[in-house]
């Protein structure tokens, strides 16, 4: 099935998670726990530019059932919320987990205020109005306090991924990537040298089983090796024919002129 641009966009902005055990963990995930949907909006098209994955709930009931339904790696939460107070809602997150880091993102800016928030268990306080850099800058700082070394870079031969910085380069120099295209290269790192099937790709980087849709992956695979591979002799993307993609080399029989390898198909019940 071919798609159009138009419905690559849609599928970006829609499409439907599936069971927690086919994700990857390794892109930091933000819950923001905010009423405002111009605020909302706002951040989470700039935490998305940057290349996090960031879920919106509207009320501390719906932050709840977010933080029961998956992982993530930080929570922003402003004070002022329907039903149930910021506050209460600040100690029943913590109560579920003490070493989540919180973002506390407010209006409120009385001494008092700042003083219960951080007795409460945040970990770090924003006053609004705020500026993106600043507040970027803080959500990185706790992201570093909480993530290993290890788990913040990875490389592959002479190709860097940081995830906490959000940025990839290849021999020192900086490419420039989308945040799907970032996902995608980030399951690639996290797997290199394994043959990973469009399904594969489809559940862990789009987060959907949809057989019907794999299409997608090609043309996305497209794109990275475009900005990744190109003007590089050594080609890391490969395609196994018949199979799916791998970064990086397997022991198989290469095939000439288009980068693909020849090999046993992927199993595609395996999620790596």
């Amino acid at each position: 099935m071919e798609l159009s641009m138009s419905t690559i966009s849609e599928m970006n902005s829609s499409l439907v998670p599936v069971s927690q055990s086919l994700q990857v963990q390794a892109t930091p995930r933000l819950l923001l726990v905010e009423d405002d949907e111009s605020v909302s909006s706002y951040l989470k098209d700039k935490f998305e530019l940057d290349h996090y994955f960031i879920e919106v709930a509207k009320d501390a009931n719906l932050a709840e059932i977010a933080l029961g339904a998956g992982e993530f790696d930080m929570v922003i939460l402003d004070l002022t919320l329907p039903q149930i107070d910021g506050l209460e809602a600040l100690k029943r997150i913590r109560s579920r987990d003490s070493l989540l880091p919180i973002l506390v993102v407010t209006a409120r800016t009385k001494l008092e205020d700042r003083v219960n928030a951080l007795d409460f268990g945040a970990d770090d306080y924003v006053a609004k109005p705020f500026e993106y850099p600043e507040l970027s800058a803080r959500a990185r700082a706790l992201l570093r306090r909480v993530r290993p070394s290890g788990d913040v870079v990875s490389r592959f031969e002479d190709l860097e991924l940081n995830r906490v910085g959000r940025t990839v380069k290849r021999s020192g120099r900086t490419v420039e990537l989308t945040p799907k295209e970032f996902a995608l290269l980030e399951y690639f790192m996290s797997n290199p040298g394994k043959c990973l099937t469009r399904a594969m790709i489809m559940e862990n980087v789009w987060r959907v089983s949809f057989s019907d849709l794999t299409n997608i992956v090609d043309v996305y695979i497209n794109y990275l090796r475009n900005k990744v591979d190109r003007g590089f002799d050594r080609k890391l993307i490969r395609t196994i024919r018949g199979a799916g993609y791998q970064l990086g080399d397997m022991p198989m029989t290469p095939s000439e002129g288009n980068g693909s390898v020849s090999g046993a198909p992927c199993d595609a019940g395996h999620s790596a």
